[in-house]
């Protein structure tokens, strides 16, 4: 059922206190397995401590206020190792937690634009609390399993090229051209010319050698070998950070795109955490109206509650932790304790904290229980105070770690029986879109919405479950919202 390294072990009895709670034995893995899987998911989701601040300060508000950069590192780091323990210890499952992309994105690009950060972050809440109150009233469970046992693989196979999509974009290796055709291109100018580039593309290979071969940690090898290259080459050759001037050209295009692989002054700070409980739910009604604020929170639970769900499905497969129905243990704690880490994200102003889809680098590297999420949240604890070390690891090195998920993910396309196109097109429109769109709410949207069209008008209309007709309906409105928000003269 999977592509990713087998566990240590076969399943035998438990021998401790620790490995009968987190079921260890039982699952095939060892403790030491799991600590390395829980260190490759860090290494892996290690860049959002520096990417979150670079999307969410720097935004002026409605109010011309922003969001302190080291602020919100520390934010981001401590809602992600507490969420992440708390994932853990109670779901038992080595998913990691972290700010979602796309919604912090959407929150300081779109939102910001009508409210004050603090109320961005209030309506962040709110859509948690919305998401826990589904997720314990079983709906969202009800939700889940309406879903087809096809559209739940192909949500996986999705997650996978979205995975390496990105690990892609962060090497370098895949770039925008700045044309309408082709949008996107190899390289700068069709050719691998920059050493971050060269130095993901060794580390590829490295890593993908090391799983084959089916070595123990290969994974963490893989990255750790590529950053110390890294460190070594930017020693000897200062090539620095790519940016951009004050007219938009880029400046030095052959440096590192995100960090730079260097240790500059003390690896310690103290982290700043005045932005924790800086939210504000008594919103100006003068500046923004209700419709506004109910359009946002929409988006904002669309987006977040099949981004969570997509993800969590892709994860549990990608561990064989899920039955044939896409099941996995505890799933109702784990799609509660998800919703509260919307709550607990804008409670901190870090944007809303949820599964992050490159725990799958440490699944891949044998990580099955929620001792692995112990690891990874008592590490991001730790990068509060150790910023300058967090981002010693390039993007370019922890994309090849992507690359290699994504592959095992791929893999799953293989239990789809593609004979029937009402099931072909709907599968291959979850799995394209996500990728395409940068989405995988969007995906998973396209994929329900044409499933449920398709079977409706080709006979089998009395297939469809009654709450995925509500779901694609749903859906229909989430991708229409430009129009609506017309409609209603609001833009969000």
């Amino acid at each position: 059922m999977t592509t990713a390294p087998s566990p240590a072990h076969a399943p035998t009895e438990p021998t401790s206190a620790l490995d009968r709670y987190f079921e260890i034995s039982k699952r095939g893995s060892t403790v030491g397995t799991e600590i390395r899987g829980g260190l490759v998911t860090f290494v892996t989701m290690a860049y959002i401590v520096i990417l979150n601040p670079i999307i969410l300060s720097g935004k002026p508000d409605v109010a011309g206020d922003m969001l302190a950069f080291n602020a919100v590192g520390a934010a981001t780091a401590l809602t992600a190792g507490v969420m992440t323990i708390l994932f853990g210890l109670v779901t038992r499952l080595p998913f990691g937690f972290a700010a979602g992309l796309g919604i912090n994105a959407f929150v300081a690009f779109s939102v910001v634009g009508q409210v004050t950060w603090p109320e961005a972050m209030a309506l962040v809440m709110i859509n948690g609390v919305i998401i826990v109150l589904l997720a314990a009233t079983g709906l969202r469970k009800a939700i889940f399993d309406a879903v087809p046992f096809q559209l739940k693989i192909a949500i996986t196979v999705g997650i996978g090229l979205f995975i390496a999509f990105i690990g892609f974009v962060n090497s370098g290796f895949v770039t925008a051209t700045g044309a309408s055709s082709p949008p996107v291109g190899l390289g700068v100018n069709g050719s691998v010319a920059t050493v971050p580039s060269l130095l993901f593309v060794v580390t590829l290979l490295l890593t993908g050698i090391l799983v084959a071969l089916k070595i123990k940690g290969g994974m963490l090898i893989g990255l750790v070998g590529g950053t110390v290259l890294a460190v070594i080459v930017e020693a000897i050759w200062h090539i620095g950070a790519r940016g951009f001037d004050d007219e938009g050209n880029v400046v030095n295009p052959g440096g590192w795109g995100l960090t730079v692989p260097a240790l500059n002054g003390s690896p310690v700070s103290v982290p700043d955490l005045s932005l924790v409980g800086a939210v504000d739910f008594t919103f100006d009604l003068g500046k923004v109206s209700i419709v506004a604020l109910v359009m946002i929170v929409f988006t904002l639970l669309f987006t977040n509650f099949f981004d969570a769900m997509g993800t969590m499905t892709g994860l549990a497969k990608e561990a064989n932790l899920a039955d044939d129905n896409g099941d996995f243990p505890r799933i109702k704690s784990a799609l509660v304790v998800e919703g509260f880490g919307a709550i607990a994200g804008g409670a901190t102003s870090s944007s809303s904290s949820t599964v992050f889809i490159e725990s799958g680098a440490g699944i891949g590297e044998g990580a099955r229980t929620g001792l692995a999420n112990v690891v990874t949240g008592v590490v991001f604890l730790i990068a509060m105070f150790l910023t300058p070390l967090t981002s010693i690891v390039p993007t370019e090195i922890a994309a090849a770690a992507l690359i290699i998920v994504g592959a095992m993910m791929m893999a799953q396309i293989r239990h789809i029986d593609f004979t029937d196109f009402r099931v072909l097109l709907p599968v291959f429109l979850t799995v394209s879109v996500m990728p395409l769109t940068y989405s995988i709410a969007n995906g998973i949207g396209a994929g329900f919405v044409s499933w449920v069209l398709i079977h409706a008008f080709s006979g089998k209309a009395k297939t469809i479950s009654p709450l995925l007709w509500v779901v694609g309906a749903g859906f229909l409105i989430f991708f229409a919202r430009g129009p609506i928000e017309a409609l209603f003269g609001v833009a969000i």
